[in-house]
């Protein structure tokens, strides 16, 4: 195809560039105050050199280390929770033989994925409050006193987990469900006439079929596991809770926009970003090796 004939496709890309350029690449320049003493009146450019001297303050910091355990612990139990509960309402639901119960059932638990972290806060607030519908049960069935969930650091964390793989569990069931609709019926049928059971087929056909689906899945996890899930937790959580729900972009946002400490805010975030940098590349090589996906 001559260039001539192309030319078109590339000016239809240019808003799209143009777009990336001034909402994502322009302002990545402004990381360089994290080597830099901020000043508002003399901006970032004219403000004096720090050099590494904000890196050397967040390892020496105390909340540091804790962070880092919060961040890290809270996102894989997330990746496991949601891949693996995904896993399991996919297989049960591909045993559904009615198509319009099985789409109608596919629908609403994907329905969730689409909501705001900011409503879905709300909601569970709402339900979980003192006064609120889980307590006011709670206090009919057994008399006691009410429940402080999003004071109560375990039962917090509970919370964080239980209402994760709600909202997102529904996207990675529907990649299992497509999975397992791409295995060869004649490999079921061949089984059944050799009198294997369910679980049988289960074990020895469903999931090594799938196992390249589930490898992937997980493996292009990993690419966010210094994320966490800001947008939940920001919602929801609380001082109370900052021990054990803390985590990187949590305590970006606190230290920049909070206590004013842009710069050092700056610093937490470009070691964050290399981090992830890092993961994004190894779960790349992880999924190329034993996943057989390439991005590029």
């Amino acid at each position: 195809m001559r260039n001539n004939e192309v030319i078109h496709y590339h000016f239809m890309l240019l808003p799209t560039i143009a777009l990336l350029a001034v909402f994502s690449i322009y302002p990545t320049l402004g990381s360089v105050m994290a080597f830099k003493y901020f000043d508002p009146v003399a901006g970032i450019w004219g403000s004096p050199w720090a050099g590494l001297d904000h890196f050397k303050m967040l390892f020496q910091i105390p909340e540091f280390k804790q962070i880092t355990i919060n961040t890290i612990t809270i996102s894989l139990i997330k990746i496991i929770l949601n891949v693996s509960c995904a896993l399991a309402f996919a297989l049960l639901l591909n045993e559904i033989r009615k198509k319009w119960f099985k789409k109608s059932v596919q629908t609403i638990v994907y329905l969730p994925f689409f909501l705001s972290w900011v409503i879905m806060a709300g909601i569970f607030k709402d339900f979980f409050s003192v006064d609120g519908l889980i307590n006011g049960a709670l206090q009919r069935l057994t008399g006691g006193e009410p429940v402080m969930f999003f004071t109560s650091q375990f039962w917090f964390m509970i919370i964080i987990y239980l209402t994760d793989v709600w909202k997102g569990f529904g996207f990675n069931a529907i990649v299992f469900l497509a999975a397992l609709t791409s295995i060869n019926p004649n490999l079921y049928e061949a089984a059944e006439v050799d009198g294997a059971s369910r679980w049988n087929k289960l074990i020895h056909i469903t999931l090594p079929s799938i196992k390249p689906t589930i490898v992937l899945i997980l493996i292009l996890s990993l690419q966010g596991i210094l994320s966490g899930g800001f947008d939940q937790i920001f919602n929801l959580y609380n001082p109370l809770v900052y021990p054990v729900a803390d985590i990187y972009d949590t305590y970006i946002y606190r230290m920049g926009f909070q206590n004013n400490q842009y710069e050092f805010a700056t610093a937490v975030g470009l070691f964050r970003s290399a981090v992830a940098f890092l993961f994004i590349w190894v779960s790349h090589w992880l999924a190329e090796k034993y996943g057989d996906y390439r991005l590029f």
